[in-house]
């Protein structure tokens, strides 16, 4: 059976899009169907790159609204769509416990940088800054913390030579459009045994 997925995004969505392509005719293909795709931004141009696809869209808005009352708007919205697993491409809001025990164990994000070493918005310019020869793309559970979930998988990025910011961005994104289908093919088809890992 394959899982079903809801992708959630904020903004222009080039690692859903990356998704989007395994699932059609790459490796994704016969272990999860793309269900939703979800913005927490009307305006983020990568639920026009979904429609391209052909998977379902829709949007609530999230500023200017309580937290919790945006969760449980979202959390209804998602019933009807029976999705197994939640995966976080560029959502830009910290998930609270409330949704979070929602989909407990079910849902998947990726972090620009190893979650041991850095958490939280900014891994990309941490990395520039400390001159980093490598740094490593982590897919991981997400959890009541800020990426301190169980890790699935990492995936190094060479940073030798690379003088900007661009530069670091352009290679990390480059393995995460990769790296990210290869990790979720590992847990929708059963090759991760989460009891193996804690």
């Amino acid at each position: 059976m394959k899982k079903r997925i809801a992708i959630f995004i904020s903004g222009r969505g080039s690692n859903m899009e990356a998704i989007l392509k395994q699932v059609k005719d790459g490796i994704l293909k016969d272990v999860c169907e793309v269900a939703l795709v979800f913005s927490n931004k009307p305006a983020a141009k990568g639920l026009a790159v979904a429609e391209k696809y052909g998977v379902p869209t829709a949007a609530i808005p999230s500023k200017g609204k309580n937290r919790a009352d945006f969760e449980r708007d979202v959390i209804e919205l998602l019933k009807p769509y029976r999705v197994d697993y939640i995966v976080l491409a560029g959502f830009m809001r910290i998930l609270s416990p409330l949704f979070v025990r929602a989909y407990k164990n079910r849902i998947i994000n990726i972090h620009p940088a190893d979650t041991n070493q850095f958490k939280g918005v900014g891994a990309y310019e941490w990395a520039f800054e400390n001159k980093l020869a490598e740094t490593k793309i982590t897919v991981h559970f997400v959890d009541e913390g800020v990426d301190t979930g169980p890790i699935i998988a990492q995936r190094a990025v060479d940073l030798r030579g690379a003088t900007t910011l661009e530069e670091v961005e352009k290679r990390g994104l480059k393995v995460e459009h990769q790296f990210y289908s290869e990790a979720l093919k590992k847990v929708f088809s059963g090759e991760f045994n989460r009891q193996k890992q804690e």
